[in-house]
């Protein structure tokens, strides 16, 4: 990945990223907080619902990553640690455009995010990722067979109305820039066995943010 930012072609992606996390509900990451034991580590996951790069198409492909962090993400915080999948579905110039997005080399919000979090990358790998998303966000799921499962069903409480989803607006601590909507979600399946990441748990935080990024600005 050596193409400067001056040479990055006009893009846009939209979509749907969730994550499935061991904090309690709600991660206090997304307020901009300490995690609730003081590290953090989950399942990020981006589907894109429509985008380009240039003249490259890259509508619904996903990428997931599995990642680690000790402290506050927003504040002083250190053993960031990060693998990353990308869609098997995705032909060389699709990938080397998912490449240059998600890894900040094409400027706008992914580049300030990693240069926040500034992760030691474990690994990177192509897969098939399953990405299940309802059209009422009652629920989210994502997979890789064998490696990664991810899901959660919409949180609700006795003072909720039916059918309503609880959500932020303005987080402190948006995974995906500002100006989104969050909707908060229990995990009910939260595993990864890859690069090193280990865990099985289940209900603990899990949020849907969507995302609507162009660049190379």
């Amino acid at each position: 990945m050596t193409e400067s930012v001056t040479t990055v072609p006009a893009w846009h992606v939209a979509g749907d990223w969730f994550d499935t996390c061991k904090c309690d509900i709600p991660c206090p990451c997304s307020f901009a907080q300490p995690p609730t034991y003081g590290d953090c580590e989950g399942v990020l996951v981006w589907h894109i619902r429509e985008g380009h790069y240039g003249d490259v198409r890259l509508d619904g492909l996903n990428v997931l990553m599995l990642a680690s962090f000790v402290g506050n993400v927003w504040g002083e915080h250190s053993d960031a640690y990060a693998a990353v999948f990308l869609d098997e579905r995705a032909d060389d110039a699709q990938r080397a455009a998912m490449e240059m997005i998600f890894g900040g080399q094409a400027g706008s919000w992914p580049a300030e995010l990693v240069a926040i979090l500034g992760p030691e990358m474990r690994g990177m790998a192509v897969a098939p990722i399953e990405v299940e998303i309802d059209g009422d966000l009652g629920s989210w799921r994502a997979a890789i067979p064998g490696k990664v499962e991810a899901r959660a069903e919409a949180l609700t409480g006795p003072t909720t109305p039916d059918g309503a989803r609880v959500q932020t607006t303005n987080l402190p601590g948006s995974e995906t820039g500002p100006g989104q909507v969050a909707t908060w979600g229990r995990a009910t399946t939260d595993r990864a066995d890859a690069f090193g990441f280990t865990w099985s748990r289940e209900g603990r935080s899990s949020k849907h943010i969507t995302f609507d990024w162009a660049g190379p600005e």
